[in-house]
C-alpha cells in the first residue's frame, strides 16, 4: 500500500485526511493495569490474551503489541506492590495467538541486551511463516543491573554502549534473515508453484559485539522482515529509529510534545535515505470513557487512584530522592530532607530519569504541592501524567482524529487499564465513529501487518515447500 492509499477524504485544510493506525496494548510487569479491580481478569491465562486480540481483531486494529517483563520491579529489595506477576514467554503467547487470530499483526518485546541474533532470528522468522506474515519486533534495550543478574553475564550496559549492541543486534538479524538466497519457482505435478530453494543461508557476521557464522535454517517470512519497531525518547533512541525502524513507540501523549517530537524523528530521516511514510510514530496512551464529561472525569480520577498506590508514590519519591523514604506517609507533605546527590543511584544501574540537579527538581516538586497542597501520592499522580484521552465516545474519537491530522503522531498504541475486557467499549463506540469520519478502515484490505501499516516488503521470494530438492552445485551443512 502506497502513502496514499493511507489517507482519506479532503479535510478543512484541503489536504488529504490521514488514516489511524491503532494498536492494543497488553501491558507487561507495569501499575497500568488495575488488577484490583472486581472488572480485571488473568494475566497469564490464555482467555485473557484471546479475548483482547479478538477484540482488536473485530475493531480491525493494525496489531496486538505484547510488552515484556524480564523481571519484576524492585527497589529496596522490596517488589513493586502493583506489579503485575506471571507474564509467559513472548513468543510462545503470540505463535499460539496466531492460531486463533486471521489478520490482527502480532508485536513482541524483546530484549536486544541479553538476546542473540540466531535464536531471535529464527523465532520471528518462524512467527511469520506461522501467522502468514503479521509478525513484529519492538527493539529494547535493558537499563537496569536486577534483570541483568538473571542472566549469565549479569550487570548492565552503560546507554552507548546499549544502543550500539541494539544497532549492531538488528544488522546481524536481518543479515541472517536475507542470507536464505532465492530460488526458482517451477511448477509441481498438482498444478501449483513452489519454490525451489538453494537450501540454508551462510552467515559470517563479525562486529564489536557479534561474531558469529553458520547457516540460518529457516526460510524469509511472508514479510521478508518482521515490522520492526522502537521504544524510546532518548536522543539514541531516536536516532536509532530514524536509521533502523519501521515504527517508533513513544510517550508523547499531548498535543504539543507530539507535534514537536514528531517532527524531530521525521526530520531525522532524510540523512538516512528515507522518507517520512517510512516510520511510523505511534504514542503509546490510555483514555476513559463516559456517559458525560464529567463522568469520564471521576472515573480518571479513580483510576489514577487505583494505579499509584501508597507504596509505588513512595517508591517514585525516592528515586529523586535517592534515599529510603519508607518511613514517610504517602498521604502527608514531602519529605522534610533533601535528595542525596553523591550517592550511588538507588535504582542500581537505572537510567537516571532526572538528568537535571537533584536538588532543582525537588524544589520545583515542592513548589507545586505546596501551591497546590498536594500530599505525595497526589503529587505522583499528577506528575506521572494523567489518561491522554477522557471523554464521551465522540469526545475521544475527534481528539484521536485531530491528532493524528495535526502530524503529532500517525496513530496511538491503546493500553486500556483493564484486562482483558478493557478495550471493549473502545470498540464498540468510538472506533465506529472513527469509521464515520472516514479516518479508520471499515476492513482489513491486505493480508500482511506491513499491508496494514503502509510499508514497503523488502524483497522475498515467498514460501518454500518442505523438501524441495538442493539446487545444482549446493553443499548442505553437515547434520
Amino acid at each position: 500500500m502506497s502513502s496514499t492509499d493511507r489517507t482519506g477524504t479532503p479535510g478543512s485544510n484541503g489536504k488529504p485526511r490521514k488514516q489511524i493506525h491503532l494498536a492494543a496494548h497488553f501491558p507487561g510487569v507495569n501499575n497500568t493495569t488495575v488488577w484490583s479491580d472486581p472488572a480485571a481478569g488473568s494475566q497469564i491465562d490464555f482467555s485473557s490474551f484471546v479475548h483482547l486480540a479478538r477484540t482488536a481483531e473485530r475493531a480491525k486494529f493494525d496489531f496486538l503489541f505484547l510488552a515484556e517483563g524480564l523481571r519484576l520491579r524492585e527497589q529496596g529489595g522490596l517488589i513493586h506492590d502493583l506489579d503485575v506477576v506471571g507474564r509467559p514467554d513472548t513468543f510462545t503467547v503470540l505463535a499460539a495467538l496466531a492460531a486463533v487470530t486471521d489478520r490482527l499483526g502480532l508485536a513482541g518485546t524483546i530484549n536486544s541486551t541479553f538476546n542473540e541474533p540466531y535464536e531471535v532470528a529464527r523465532q520471528f522468522a518462524s512467527l511469520d511463516h506461522l501467522s502468514g506474515g503479521r509478525a513484529a519486533w519492538n527493539v529494547v534495550t535493558s537499563w537496569d543491573a536486577f534483570t541483568g543478574e538473571n542472566f549469565r553475564r549479569g550487570g548492565y550496559l552503560a546507554q552507548p554502549d546499549r544502543y550500539e549492541r541494539a544497532r549492531q543486534f538488528l544488522t546481524a538479524v536481518r543479515e541472517l534473515l536475507d542470507s536464505w538466497p532465492g530460488g526458482e519457482v517451477i511448477a509441481d505435478r498438482a498444478g501449483g508453484a513452489f519454490l525451489r530453494a538453494p537450501g540454508p543461508g551462510r552467515f559470517d557476521h563479525r562486529t564489536t559485539q557479534f561474531d558469529i557464522r553458520g547457516h540460518f535454517n529457516v526460510p524469509r517470512g511472508p514479510q521478508g522482515h518482521p515490522v520492526v519497531f522502537q521504544a524510546g525518547d532518548s536522543e539514541q533512541g531516536r536516532e536509532f529509529a530514524a536509521s533502523a525502524a519501521d515504527a517508533i513507540f513513544t510517550r508523547h501523549g499531548t498535543l504539543e510534545a507530539g507535534k514537536a517530537f514528531y517532527a524531530d524523528v521525521k526530520g531525522r530521516l532524510p540523512k538516512y535515505g528515507r522518507t517520512a511514510e517510512e516510520l511510523l510514530i505511534l504514542p503509546g496512551v490510555s483514555f476513559v470513557l463516559g456517559d458525560s464529561a464529567a463522568d469520564a472525569e471521576e472515573k480518571s480520577r479513580v483510576i489514577r487512584r487505583q494505579q499509584v498506590s501508597g507504596a509505588t508514590a513512595i517508591a517514585f519519591l525516592e528515586r529523586l530522592w535517592n534515599r529510603d523514604l519508607s518511613a514517610y506517609d504517602p498521604e502527608g507533605p514531602l519529605p522534610d530532607v533533601e535528595p542525596l546527590t553523591d550517592a550511588e543511584p538507588i535504582g542500581r544501574g537505572r537510567a537516571d530519569a532526572h538528568r537535571e540537579d537533584r536538588a532543582q527538581t525537588a524544589a520545583r516538586w515542592r513548589a507545586v504541592a505546596e501551591e497546590r497542597k498536594l500530599s505525595i501520592r497526589d503529587l505522583v499522580i499528577e506528575l506521572t501524567g494523567r489518561q491522554s484521552f477522557v471523554g464521551t465516545a465522540e469526545h475521544v474519537a475527534a481528539q484521536l482524529d485531530a491528532f493524528v491530522q495535526a502530524d503529532a503522531s500517525d496513530g496511538f498504541i491503546l493500553a486500556p487499564h483493564l484486562t482483558p475486557g478493557g478495550l471493549d467499549e473502545f470498540a464498540d463506540t468510538v472506533v465506529p465513529l472513527l469509521q464515520e469520519r472516514g479516518v479508520f478502515r471499515t476492513e482489513y484490505e491486505g493480508e500482511t501487518l506491513r499491508d496494514h501499516l503502509g510499508l514497503a516488503h523488502p524483497d522475498r521470494p515467498g514460501p518454500v515447500r518442505a523438501g524441495a530438492p538442493a539446487a545444482a552445485g549446493e553443499v548442505r551443512a553437515a547434520s
